[in-house]
This record gives structure tokens, C-alpha cells and sequence, in this order.
């Protein structure tokens, strides 16, 4: 790959990013383009602008992305009822295209021939990162540090920083006890004190939820209103998606909602154990299946639960901008086309349940499922040439079976 002459860098502020920072600029001498985005990790951006700055970034984009992630990537997902592996809601894996895709947007404004990211050669999001970018942009240069550097250690990395006067927080001087990465949807924790599966996450890993055992003794009852698969209304009260997510968080941490000890297998091969906290995304999880358990035909919903694990993975791997992906979506967004009405869900130490459901697009019919006289509504005499037409072929087989001993 010849050298880029300019480069648009997936920049945190953080140590690590800062010092790809300065790297693209000794190792290949080319302009850097800073691109920040606020996903809603809960951190001031402001000083990843001064530190650019600092570092004599000229171009510097720091972006609120919230209502773009959770409106056009987070409630997608959440329609399929996404969950890798059966547990993980995939809270990292759908942050990645939308930096990607603005990456590429970037490049194309400022006229850059190549895009950087801070992932390494072990895990999974250097394959999202890349997979997005070439999909939406087959000719750009794609620059992965941690693949090429020989800084291969802490203290190679603090060596660096320190001799181009990079900024050190005094807490990166030491082993960090876990990697977090964080977003609207999620927080993701790794590494270190939580290599070893067979030892349980230290309390002070978890930072958006409290213990269950010490949420609120009393249960707390939501309502969460849905049209067309989306979550558009808590209590009554419209609001944006990121709003909306924004305060399930809330509610879901208060609670002790959404946590989870998971050992993954990552698309690169290997297994890794991670502590994830999901609060507002659990509820929505449980709010959109409650919704759907009313509005949706059993035939409809069975074929989402078959394609969902397919559809995750995609996700997971990072194949957002897929056309097999783009046709799964197809498919669930035809299937929301009645999920609308509303959830109560009642939360409590931890746990998250559907207590209560209603919708003006509901195929539930009391009056066909009643224990008490259904004025006709249902024949129960029609079940039994029903049940004899689906038994045929079972008794053929168990005639056929008895006539050879079998």
C-alpha cells in the first residue's frame, strides 16, 4: 500500500488513539483529519477538540451521532430481536458501522485517501470497522496501527507518548485493571481482572447499573408506547430515540436491569469473556417481544425467531452493510408493519417483565380463547379433522412401522 497523504482517524482522546495519532504522523509524514463521535458514552468530547488541537490537527469533527445510532442502527436491530450467542444485545458490534460510515463521509469532504482506527489484531471490531469502510468506499486505504507498529507493550506505548510529549493521564501510567468500551445502547468491559471466566466480575466493573440486591425494595411499573416496531413513548410522553433509550437507561440502572457475564466466541476465532450492562436495552428487548406477542401472526413471528441468529451474527461480524443483512431488514421491517400499541412492564431487582399489553392492531381474541361460552365464536368439533389430517402421516408411519417389527 503506497503511503496516505491524508488520514481520517476514529480519534477517543484517549491514550491509545492519541498516540496513532502522532504515529500516522511521524511513521508516514501525511495530514491527520481527527473525527470524534459522541455515541453517548457519557464522556466530555471537548477535550479530544483541545487535544487534536494540541497535536496540531487542523481538521477536527467532533459529531452527536445519538439520535442518528439509535434511530437508523439500535431500533433496526432492536425489531429482530437481536441477540448474539442468545444473550449478547450487541451493543459494540452496531456502533462500529455508523463510525465507519462517517469516516468514509469524512474522507470524501476533506479529500482523504485513507481512513484509521485504534482496534487490534485480536479482536472483532477491526473486522467491522474495515468491512463497513470498503463497502462504502471499495477504494479506500485502511490503516490499522496495532497490525504494523512494533509498539507492542504499556510501556512501549507510554514511552512514545512521553518522548512526543503526548499527554498521559496519571491513571494510564499503570496496567488499567479492564478495557471499556461504551455507548447509548451499552458498556463493554474486558481484559485483565477479567481474563480468568472461572473468577466472578468485581463489583466496581459494573458502572451504569447498580447491585440488584441493593436496587429499590418496591418495583417500579413502566409503559412503553410502539408504532410500527419502534419505541416512540414512555408513559404517554413522546419522545426521540435517543431520548427514549437515554431514560430506559436510567430506569434500567436504578434497577439492576441488563447486566451480563458472557464468554463469546469472536469472529476472529477465539473466545473472550466480557461484562456488558444493557439496562434500557433489556427493557426494550422485553417491551418489543411483549408487543409483538399481540400484534404479530404466529407464522410471522416463528420465521423472525428462526432468521433472528442469522441476522445477529451479521451484525456481530460486521456485516452491517451487507446486502444479505439489507434483506433480512427488508423482511422484519414488512413484519412491523402492525407492532404498534402499548407495553407495561413491571421492573424490579434486576428483572424486567411484561405485566400488560393492548393494541388497536391486536390479533388476540378473548372472545375465541374464552373459558366461558363463546357465543359460537369457535367450533370445538372442527379440532378433531384437524387433528386427524395432521396425524396421517404419523399413523402410516407407526402402520408401516408395526408391519416390519420395527
Amino acid at each position: 500500500m503506497s503511503a496516505p497523504k491524508k488520514v481520517v482517524l476514529a480519534y477517543s482522546g484517549g491514550l491509545d488513539t492519541s498516540i496513532i495519532l502522532k504515529w500516522l504522523q511521524t511513521e508516514y509524514g501525511c495530514e491527520v483529519v481527527s473525527f470524534t463521535a459522541d455515541l453517548g458514552q457519557g464522556e466530555e468530547l471537548e477535550p479530544a477538540r483541545a487535544k487534536a488541537e494540541l497535536m496540531g490537527v487542523k481538521e477536527i469533527y467532533v459529531e452527536d451521532l445519538r439520535e442518528e445510532f439509535v434511530r437508523d442502527f439500535v431500533f433496526p436491530m432492536f425489531r429482530a430481536n437481536a441477540l448474539y450467542e442468545g444473550l449478547y444485545l450487541l451493543g459494540t458490534s452496531i456502533a462500529r458501522p455508523l463510525i465507519s460510515k462517517r469516516l468514509i463521509e469524512i474522507a470524501a469532504e476533506t479529500g482523504a485517501d485513507a481512513v484509521a482506527h485504534g482496534a487490534t489484531g485480536k479482536g472483532n471490531d477491526q473486522v467491522r470497522f474495515e468491512l463497513a469502510a470498503y463497502a462504502l468506499n471499495p477504494d479506500i486505504k485502511v490503516i490499522a496501527p496495532w497490525r504494523e507498529w512494533d509498539l507492542t507493550s504499556r510501556t512501549k506505548l507510554i514511552d512514545f507518548a512521553e518522548k512526543n510529549q503526548i499527554p498521559i493521564a496519571k491513571d494510564k501510567r499503570g496496567e488499567a485493571p479492564f478495557s471499556v468500551d461504551a455507548n447509548l445502547l451499552h458498556t463493554s468491559s474486558e481484559g485483565k481482572v477479567l481474563e480468568d471466566p472461572a473468577v466472578e466480575a468485581p463489583d466496581y466493573v459494573y458502572q451504569r447499573t447498580v447491585h440488584p440486591e441493593d436496587a429499590p425494595n418496591e418495583p417500579e411499573f413502566i409503559e412503553i408506547g410502539f408504532e410500527k416496531g419502534d419505541a416512540v413513548a414512555i408513559g404517554g410522553e413522546a419522545m426521540s430515540p435517543a431520548t427514549i433509550l437515554t431514560r430506559l437507561n436510567e430506569l434500567g440502572g436504578k434497577h439492576g436491569i441488563g447486566r451480563l457475564d458472557l464468554v463469546e466466541g469472536r469472529f476472529v476465532g477465539m473466545k473472550s469473556r466480557g461484562i456488558y450492562e444493557t439496562p434500557g436495552g433489556t427493557i426494550l428487548l422485553e417491551a418489543h417481544r411483549g408487543i409483538e406477542q399481540i400484534t404479530l401472526d404466529r407464522g410471522a413471528a416463528h420465521l423472525k425467531d428462526e432468521i433472528m441468529p442469522r441476522y445477529a451474527e451479521l451484525i456481530y461480524n460486521g456485516f452491517w452493510f451487507s446486502p444479505e443483512r439489507e434483506m433480512l431488514q427488508a423482511l422484519i421491517d414488512k413484519s412491523q408493519q402492525h407492532v404498534t400499541g402499548t407495553v407495561r412492564l413491571k421492573l424490579y431487582k434486576g428483572s424486567v417483565r411484561t405485566v400488560g399489553r393492548w393494541s388497536d392492531h391486536s390479533l388476540y381474541s378473548e372472545e375465541h380463547v374464552t373459558f366461558e361460552d363463546d357465543a359460537g365464536a369457535y367450533d370445538q368439533k372442527d379440532a378433531q379433522g384437524f387433528i386427524k389430517l395432521n396425524a396421517l402421516r404419523l399413523r402410516l408411519i407407526a402402520m408401516r412401522n408395526r408391519r416390519l417389527g420395527d
